[in-house]
């Protein structure tokens, strides 16, 4: 199954076994699996584990600070040039996009630091 997200498209994580496939094939491979999530997992708490060691409450609230001021802002912006009553110029489109890709990677960044967490890839 597929769910698709802002523009990304994710798949399940969850193993399913082919209906054909042997029982004792089926927990090998679920085996190898396993290995590849964890081999996965500890180079995850390795590498991220070190670039953002760290990380505290303050790091979380000044990155959801930052997030609220730019989807403020954004917000702000797109009210703002829809005042006159008409159409926003070529110009007015083009920094509202801009202001929406600053909110979007900031939120993108709060969603991957959070998940890091959850994952036990970084310390809290």
């Amino acid at each position: 199954m597929s769910i698709l997200t802002h523009s990304r498209r994710t798949t399940g994580d969850h193993f399913e076994p082919a209906e054909a496939m042997d029982p004792k094939a089926q927990r090998a491979l679920r085996g190898h699996l396993e290995q590849i999530d964890y081999t996965a997992y500890a180079a995850n708490r390795t590498v991220v584990g070190a670039a953002l060691a760290g990380v505290d409450a303050k790091k979380f609230e000044r990155l959801a600070q930052a997030t609220a001021e730019a989807r403020a802002r954004w917000v702000a912006t797109g009210i703002a040039v829809t005042d006159a009553g008409r159409a926003p110029s070529t110009e007015q489109v083009e920094e509202l996009a801009a202001l929406r890709a600053v909110y979007e990677e900031l939120s993108a960044v709060y969603e991957a630091m959070r998940r890091m967490v959850e994952r036990g890839y970084l310390e809290y």
